[in-house]
């Protein structure tokens, strides 16, 4: 069941990145990010007490909770990133760069789970990095360049990092407890550091000015979020992260089929390449 689990993080987490565009075009990201994070907090605690699985934390093994906990952090951090550089850059450079975590997360697995490391994942690697890159290497116009910015490169790389660690550290924290229970209790920790960084930064009177529609479209990708990771820690659990991480990654075809639907930003036929190297290299982990 870990596989359909996986495919399920994949969809939900690709229409995460489309409603979270649509909500930060004139709303703060750092904003943003802490608002859908209470929407991503109550989906998750709402699950865990309709399967069960709330176990009081004194009973959870301390090792389970810090690895629960640094799984948070780091994914506060790379959410603030990610959305950070979508606000910045357009969602066909954002994502691929973001995807890349495929890459080093295979290599984390490697080295701190002992997932092994055969010739089909060595191809897929291949594949998946030299179909990141095609996607990544594109040149902006001058009027690009002014609109947008280079700010959106910094914060997708560090995204993909942070998010590399994520799966890693949420591979060890939920070894010893229920995945819905593991995901709440990281997302609660995600949801004071999304905060924490609102107040240090000052950006709490932005929330008076919200618009609706913004608001709207911030609390569905929430929603989509708080479904995606439900799937991913459930096949994080009972599958391996080296294979689990690459077909979550998959969600790429379902943002750039929506980007190109509601943004019409365009696919060239060097990153439709990129595209299909990537979907190789995952189909090859998946099967392999």
């Amino acid at each position: 069941m870990w596989l359909f689990y996986a495919v399920g993080s994949s969809f939900f987490a690709g229409i995460t990145a489309i409603l979270a565009k649509c909500g930060i075009r004139r709303t703060d990201s750092d904003v943003a990010t802490a608002v859908r994070t209470i929407v991503v907090l109550a989906f998750s605690w709402l699950m865990v007490v309709i399967t069960g699985a709330w176990t009081p934390l004194s009973r959870i093994n301390g090792e389970t909770l810090v690895f629960l906990v640094l799984s948070g952090l780091a994914t506060g951090a790379s959410w603030l990133c990610y959305f950070r550089a979508l606000q910045k850059g357009d969602i066909n450079k954002v994502v691929p760069i973001d995807k890349s975590s495929t890459v080093l997360t295979i290599f984390l697995a490697l080295i701190f789970l002992k997932e092994g490391f055969s010739v089909a994942k060595a191809v897929s690697v291949i594949l998946i990095g030299v179909g990141t890159m095609m996607m990544i290497v594109r040149k902006d116009s001058d009027s690009e360049k002014k609109e947008k910015g280079k700010g959106w490169l910094f914060y997708a790389v560090l995204s993909a990092v942070f998010a590399s660690l994520t799966a890693i550290l949420g591979k060890i924290g939920i070894s010893g407890i229920n995945s819905n229970l593991g995901t709440a209790v990281r997302t609660t920790v995600v949801l004071f550091m999304a905060w924490f960084m609102v107040f240090v930064a000052g950006k709490q009177h932005q929330l008076k000015t919200l618009e609706k529609k913004e608001l709207g479209f911030i609390g569905l990708s929430g929603l989509a979020t708080g479904a995606s990771w439900l799937c991913y820690y459930r096949a994080l659990q009972e599958g391996p992260a080296s294979v689990v991480v690459p077909i979550d990654k998959l969600s790429i075809l379902i943002t750039i089929a929506f980007s190109w639907i509601v943004f019409h930003e365009k696919l060239t036929v060097k990153v439709a390449a990129g595209v299909l190297l990537i979907t190789v290299g995952t189909i090859i982990l998946a099967v392999a």
